[in-house]
């Protein structure tokens, strides 16, 4: 996928969700037919000999290409949310924000020691989330784990919050 055709379609909103902020919208690049078709082909190259057999998609955003990303892997999905959005039994990781704290929750069954893990959302920050998800995966025996993003915000030195061992990869770097 070009990445200035990526960058031509992501829209930006400053002063989102406070001023000060730049928020970078990824819902044009799934609206563009070209686009999300584009960011499907690119992440399944990266991952396609990977031995992935399930992606793990963060909520929100992460669901949409999460879900098709694994379909095409022919892999399982599944859903890391917020509390009291999983119906069955859950594990739960909390983890430090900017102000306060917050918790992600995945299924108890949802992974197990057999799986080779891709997680999956849009935007690369700070990492706390992405990290929170990591821990969860790993809690459950994953036999590896790999994570991705579309954009990574590179001035926030997100990736300090992975452990060095880990593959982190982006699609494109703001």
């Amino acid at each position: 996928m070009n990445k200035e055709t990526l960058r031509k379609n992501l829209r930006e909103i400053p002063d989102f969700p406070k001023p000060g902020i730049l928020f970078y919208d990824v819902t044009t690049l799934f609206k563009n037919a070209e686009c999300l078709q584009g960011l499907i082909d690119e992440l399944y190259e990266m991952y396609k000999d990977k031995g992935i057999t399930k992606v793990v998609g963060i909520e929100s955003r992460g669901f949409i290409l999460g879900g098709a990303l694994a379909a095409r892997l022919g892999a399982g999905f599944i859903m890391a949310r917020k509390p009291g959005k999983l119906p069955a039994e859950v594990i739960e990781e909390t983890y430090a924000k900017e102000y306060g704290t917050d918790t992600i929750q995945i299924h108890r069954d949802a992974i197990d020691e057999n799986d080779v893990v891709l997680l999956h959302d849009d935007l690369l920050a700070t990492g706390g989330t992405m990290a929170a998800t990591h821990r969860l995966v790993k809690k459950c025996g994953a036999k590896q784990a790999y994570i991705n993003f579309v954009i990574e915000l590179k001035g926030l030195n997100g990736r300090k919050a992975f452990p060095e061992d880990v593959e982190v990869t982006t699609l494109l770097q703001l």
